[in-house]
């Protein structure tokens, strides 16, 4: 004789709630990472108009500055770093030093293939990133990814590469240099993971803007610096506020919600920056780059229609018969 278990009341309100909160963090992370992506575009173009005349290392130490400076005084109005509630000292958690300094590794093994390589090729490289986290997220994090959902990413990847348009001859010995520094950001993502939910994201982005300039200062003596220009010192400037965004954004993003299902959204960037190219340089996408981004819109949308389907499922699920 079988007897049939059914969830009562109380059982179903709590996997409704969990469920629900789950959704809630799933949409603050993917917004986050939108917003991330704009800052992070809107950071770049600046530092293009300031990058011409002025060599890799002063920039980066030049903006790094500024960032860290404005972080700092964000941290301290926030009353995190005096006072019973200060936090500054959690930049010495080893977790948050091991994310800091994957950061900085992934900077500059970009920018180092990024000399020896088309835009195009190191972009393309860089947009592998969410194929790499959806891989170790399912053995480092222990996160179901089915297959439709690794079929959109890859349908995604297909559509930055649409965008973007590699040359096949761009892929040299740096191309694996580039390949390493996607793998490192998909480490560093997974790894934000692992802070202490407690640590402020703003102190994590301290940390970060921290191991990133002193990167770049310790390269400063291979370069010649130029003299900085009024206009480059205020690009730079306003630069390091979207650098600093796109940080803090980027941490809320990797802590609110599932990887596998936020981090696609990286491709959110490509839209941002056709504006900005067609506004400020004129660059009008071709037929093949309008596909690719209609391939990412529409992968972006499947993401969260699935979720939400798959949200609704588990509810159903739950209720008693």
């Amino acid at each position: 004789m079988s007897v049939t278990v059914r969830p009562d009341a109380a059982s179903i309100g709590v996997v409704q709630t969990a469920d629900a909160a789950r959704r809630a963090g799933n949409r603050r992370g993917i917004l986050a990472m939108m917003g991330a992506m704009a800052s992070f575009v809107i950071n770049d173009a600046l530092v293009k108009f300031s990058s011409q005349s002025m060599p890799g290392t002063q920039l980066i130490v030049v903006r790094g500055i500024f960032a860290i400076a404005l972080l700092l005084a964000i941290a301290a109005r926030m009353g995190l770093l005096r006072g019973a509630g200060a936090r500054i000292g959690d930049l010495r958690q080893r977790t948050l030093i091991v994310r800091a300094l994957l950061d900085a590794a992934a900077t500059f093994t970009f920018i180092v293939s990024l000399f020896y390589l088309p835009l195009a090729n190191a972009t393309a490289i860089g947009m592998a990133a969410p194929l790499f986290i959806s891989l170790l997220a399912v053995f480092w994090l222990r996160e179901r990814v089915g297959v439709l959902r690794w079929l959109v990413i890859a349908v995604g990847f297909m559509g930055v590469l649409c965008v973007v348009q590699p040359r096949g001859e761009g892929f040299n010995g740096y191309s694996l240099l580039c390949l390493l520094s996607t793998f490192i950001v998909a480490c560093r993502d997974l790894y934000t993971r692992r802070i202490d939910p407690a640590t402020p994201s703003i102190i994590v982005t301290i940390g970060t803007a921290i191991a990133v300039t002193l990167g770049a200062a310790l390269f400063a003596p291979f370069q010649t610096w130029q003299p900085i220009t009024a206009w480059q010192v205020a690009t730079l400037a306003a630069a390091s506020v979207f650098l600093s965004s796109g940080y803090l954004l980027l941490i809320r993003s990797l802590r609110a919600g599932d990887i596998s299902l936020i981090v696609p959204f990286r491709y959110s960037a490509l839209l941002p920056a056709v504006i900005i190219g067609f506004v400020v340089w004129g660059d009008i996408p071709n037929a093949l780059a309008w596909a690719g981004i209609a391939l990412l819109v529409a992968t972006g949308l499947y993401s969260v229609l699935s979720e939400r389907e798959s949200a609704r499922n588990r509810v159903l699920e739950s209720a008693p018969e």
